[in-house]
């Protein structure tokens, strides 16, 4: 019995070692998972599909929710990087009900009106629209595996490319 006890003790320290250093490490590292990594949020969406469009792409679209991890990682490490090197990525929120947003019918909502009218439901979720607001490829939904998230972006980057080229009684 008292071996047993000894062993209790020993865990439960144990136990309270492995919390304590954990919080440590999380304190020093929560503070660049905290903050949501910043991609500009579109005012009007015809005007950055129009801008998008005279460069030859598609306006990319991060529907995303704030303080999401895999919303970060999608923008930290996929999008920011591609919109440093030409990519028209934006972002919107889709609980926000404050910030007005021009939509694609020229109307002023906020982007959790825009989003419900998607039919957006889970975050993140990458749309690939057109000047028009069509869909130039499939929405990337959520994060299935990080291994291949990027062959699926780079998938559905070239579709939306590809039936940007197509005359328009061929597109989508």
């Amino acid at each position: 019995m008292k071996q047993l006890l000894h062993r209790r003790h020993f865990s439960a320290a144990l136990s309270g070692l492995a919390l304590h250093v954990a919080a440590g490490m999380s304190s020093t590292l929560s503070p660049a998972w905290a903050q949501d990594t910043a991609l500009p949020i579109p005012d009007s969406l015809p005007d950055v599909a129009q801008a998008a469009a005279r460069q030859g792409e598609p306006l990319v679209l991060l529907i995303s929710l704030r303080g999401c991890p895999y919303c970060e990682l999608v923008r930290r490490n996929y999008l920011l990087p591609a919109r440093a090197v030409g990519l028209h990525a934006w972002q919107i929120n889709m609980q926000d009900k404050q910030r007005p947003l021009i939509g694609f019918d020229g109307q002023t909502s906020h982007a959790a009106e825009q989003v419900a009218r998607w039919k957006v439901r889970l975050a993140p979720t990458l749309l690939f629209l057109n000047t028009q607001g069509q869909p130039l490829a499939e929405r990337l939904v959520g994060i299935a595996s990080v291994d291949f998230f990027g062959a699926y972006l780079d998938q559905r980057l070239a579709t939306s490319r590809q039936a940007l080229k197509a005359p328009p009684s061929q597109r989508l």
